[in-house]
This record gives structure tokens, C-alpha cells and sequence, in this order.
């Protein structure tokens, strides 16, 4: 088949390969690729058995694969073969050397502009998708200058908006494509190839274009300003157990002020994820390094905040099983650090799994898709784990189940079933806020939710 043009995609994670997967689906005159290093990923992109879970994207990979949709380990050949090159690589924060603990890890991301000035033959857009600071397209720049032949770079940001567990929904009806680029003649047209992409199904007032250095900044602001929504109810919820004031009735009154609205006001055990607590660490580095202390300690709070709340939690456990958790099953419900995925990474599960092992806890895990990430995550640390597809099996004579992930799944369970086969008494702790704590509590449950008062029995 005869392309119009040919669409690279470096890194098969869980931005690359979705985004690719729709881009292909709704412009097939594109021939859209996507490579990555790791062989076995790529086999499983080419599978029945994709590496990521997430809804609705089996379908659309299966539709697309083989007609204009491919996955490849041949980097070399394919940067060579392709017009447009979106880099899509991990950008984890570094943990060591300067900037350690908050600064942006760019190893990987420099690698791969090297090896996008090394193989390409001709001129290119490269597309920046990963995470960056901000003036990171600068430095892409000043490699792929280097270069001896007649090739000409033209970089343009376009940073993903996803949320994982709706990353299609939000792939196939974004609020907003953000696409930056210099504003020269050069940076426009680079950008309106990349507007032409996604005017094939996104409406046109919906693809905003700026300059590079705001749409580089443009993502790391817009998940430091949920994450600190998260952060502030959270916050409220730790004075709401103490006054026996209701977090959710809290949420809903506030929510409902249309200039503050009601997403991302349910208190929970703490935020989770690849992006919210790197981008604001990042966020506070950069003001660092700018000089602006007080902008870097405000933002710092976010962070820190979110770290209280699971100490907290965890806290509340021990205290309600009588200050010991020793040789106590406990069934941990959820590893996932959201619903609708597999991804673990900075899961409040990990903190809390690791705090319950430390007090000699011996801890039953459950979750519909991330067992196997938590026994990857978990491997080598000291403590009894066992790991348990069904839920009941999980809870069967633990003394307590803590709910960390929001899974429907978790809501439509037999808990008089589960509470009959309990160790007594039986105690329930959800840091989702999704149960019904009044049933449960009927049933013979103590029941400890977040930023609400517990429900006890008399013991």
C-alpha cells in the first residue's frame, strides 16, 4: 500500500503504543510504527496479549494492526523510513547525582536523539510526547545540529493529556492537542503536519497551538494542578475524622460551586501513578533552578501532603487491630494505583504493603490486572506475601481487608460472605470511599473509611 506519509513512534509504553493505535485507526493514509527496544513487548504488541491493559484498546490494535499499524525492533530502519518521529521514552526521575530524587532522569531520551541524528537520512519532525522540563526541545536541538549531512529538524511538543484506564476515550475525544513549536516559518509548518493529523477526528477549535516553551510547560502544570486538588481534599479529610465531619458531603458542597467544579475531590488513600508525583518533583526542580523558593516549596506541599495521607492510613490500621499487626492476615484489595489498569508505578500499595510487612503483618494481595506488576514490585522484600486472583480467597480468615484500588470489581462482592469466613473482629479499612460502610457495618464489619467517622462495634 502507498502512504502519504510515515508516522514513527520510539517507545511502546503506555503513551506510545495507544496514541499510535488511535492515530492509525483515524488516519489510514498514514503508515504509523511503533518500535521499541525490549523484544519481548513488541512480540506482545504483535499478540493477542497486548503488554498494557487498558479498555477499549484490544479492539482498535486488532482493526489497525497489519493495514497501517506496526511494531517493529528495527529502530534504525524505521527512523530512517519515517517523515514525522514522536519520542515516547521513559523519563523516570533521576536517583542519583545532581537533582537526584526530583530532577527528570533524560538518559534514555538522549540516547534516543543520538539515534535519531545517527540513522536518519533527510529531513524530519521530531514530535516530543515523553514528559520534559521545560527548554528540553533546546537541547534535542543543539544534538541534532550536529549533524554532517543535509538534514534539516524541526522539533514540536506535542505533550499526552491520558488518563490511564480512559486513556482511548481520551485519545478519541481529547478536551484539547496541545502542539507547540517556534514560532519561525519552519517551526509553524512542522506544526500544522502534526495539526493535519489530528484534524482527521479532532474538531479544529480543539487542537490549540503555542509557542515550544509553553507546551512543554503546559503538561507538568496541568497534572501539578489535579494532583494538588487531590492533595487539598485529602488534607481536609485528616481534620474530618478528628471532627466527625463527612468528606464526601464536604466534596459534594464544594464541587457543586460551579468556579470550583467536582472532579478530583474524592479523598483516597493518596495519588498513584507515572506522571502526577514526578511532574510536580520536576516542576519544583525547575523553580529551583530558577531561583523561585517559594514557588518550589509550594509545590513541594503537593508531594508531601500525599505522602501524609498514607502514613496516616497506615497508621489508623495499626492503631484499630490493637497497635499490632503481627502475624495478622491482611488482605490488600487492589495493587493497581488507579482502576481500569495494570500500571503500579508509585501505587499507594507499594508504601502501604511495605509498612504492614515491617510490622510483621502476613498480607493476601488481590487485584483484576496487576498481580503480576506487584510481584515484579514486590520481589526480594522481606515479610509473608501470597498472591490471590479471587478476592475471596484473599480474605478468607484475614483479620482485616484494606481496599486500595477503586476496581467495580471490589463493590459487587459477597461481603457477608467474606465476613463469615473472617477472623473476628473483622475489620474493613477503604481508601476509596467506594462501599457501602453503613452495609457493611450491619453485617458485623468495623468499618474505617477516609475523612469520614468509623463505624465499631463494641469489642
Amino acid at each position: 500500500m502507498n502512504f502519504g506519509k510515515k508516522i514513527l513512534c520510539i517507545g511502546a509504553g503506555y503513551v506510545g503504543g495507544p496514541t499510535m493505535a488511535v492515530i492509525a485507526l483515524k488516519c489510514p493514509q498514514y503508515k504509523v510504527t511503533v518500535v521499541d527496544i525490549n523484544e519481548d513487548k513488541i512480540r506482545q504488541w504483535n499478540s493477542d496479549q497486548l503488554p498494557i491493559y487498558e479498555p477499549g484498546l484490544d479492539g482498535i490494535v486488532k482493526k489497525a494492526r497489519g493495514l497501517n499499524l506496526f511494531f517493529s525492533t528495527d529502530i534504525k530502519g524505521c527512523i530512517k523510513d519515517a517523515d514525522i518521529i514522536f519520542v515516547s521514552v521513559n523519563t523516570p526521575t533521576k536517583t542519583f547525582g545532581l537533582g537526584a530524587g526530583m530532577a527528570p532522569d533524560l538518559q534514555y531520551w538522549e540516547k534516543t536523539a543520538r539515534e535519531i541524528l545517527e540513522s536518519s537520512e533527510g529531513s524530519k519532525i521530531i514530535v516530543e510526547k515523553s514528559t520534559l522540563p521545560v527548554k528540553t526541545a533546546q537541547a534535542m536541538e543543539g544534538i541534532l545540529k550536529t549533524n554532517e549531512n543535509d538534514s534539516c529538524f524541526e522539533v514540536v511538543c506535542n505533550p499526552e493529556f491520558l488518563a490511564e484506564g480512559t486513556a482511548i476515550q481520551d485519545l478519541l475525544e481529547p478536551d484539547r492537542v496541545l502542539i507547540g513549536s517556534h514560532q519561525t516559518d519552519s517551526g509553524l509548518k512542522a506544526a500544522e503536519e502534526i495539526v493535519k493529523i489530528y484534524a482527521n477526528w479532532v474538531p479544529k477549535e480543539k487542537i490549540i497551538t503555542t509557542n515550544l516553551w509553553s507546551s512543554e510547560l503546559s503538561k507538568l502544570v496541568a497534572n501539578a494542578f489535579l494532583a494538588q486538588r487531590i492533595s487539598s481534599i485529602n488534607s481536609i479529610s485528616a481534620l474530618c475524622e478528628k471532627t466527625e465531619a463527612d468528606i464526601s458531603e464536604i466534596s459534594f458542597a464544594i464541587g457543586s460551586d460551579r468556579r470550583i467544579g467536582s472532579k478530583f475531590l474524592n479523598a483516597s488513600v493518596g495519588f498513584g501513578g507515572s506522571c502526577f508525583k514526578k511532574d510536580i518533583l520536576n516542576l519544583v526542580y525547575i523553580a529551583e533552578s530558577y531561583g523561585l523558593d517559594e514557588v518550589a516549596e509550594y509545590w513541594e506541599m503537593v508531594v508531601k501532603i500525599n505522602e501524609y495521607q498514607q502514613e496516616r492510613f497506615v497508621a489508623r490500621i495499626v492503631n484499630a487491630m490493637f497497635n499490632t499487626a503481627v502475624d495478622k492476615k491482611i488482605a490488600i484489595f487492589g495493587f493497581a494505583f488507579k482502576a481500569n489498569t495494570g500500571d503500579t508505578r508509585e501505587s499507594p500499595a507499594k508504601y502501604i504493603v511495605k509498612k504492614l510487612l515491617e510490622e510483621k503483618a502476613i498480607l493476601s494481595i488481590t487485584d483484576p490486572q496487576a498481580l503480576t506488576n506487584a510481584r515484579m514490585d514486590l520481589a526480594g522484600m522481606d515479610g509473608q506475601i501470597a498472591f490471590e486472583a479471587d478476592p475471596y480467597k484473599a480474605a478468607n480468615e484475614a483479620s482485616a481487608i484494606v481496599l486500595i484500588t477503586e476496581w467495580d470489581e471490589f463493590k459487587r462482592l459477597d461481603y457477608d460472605m467474606i465476613y463469615k469466613k473472617m477472623r473476628k473482629p473483622a475489620l474493613i479499612f477503604d481508601g476509596r470511599n467506594i462501599l457501602d460502610h453503613q452495609t457493611l457495618f450491619s453485617l458485623g464489619f468495623d468499618v474505617y473509611p477516609i475523612g469520614k467517622p468509623s463505624l465499631t462495634h463494641s469489642h
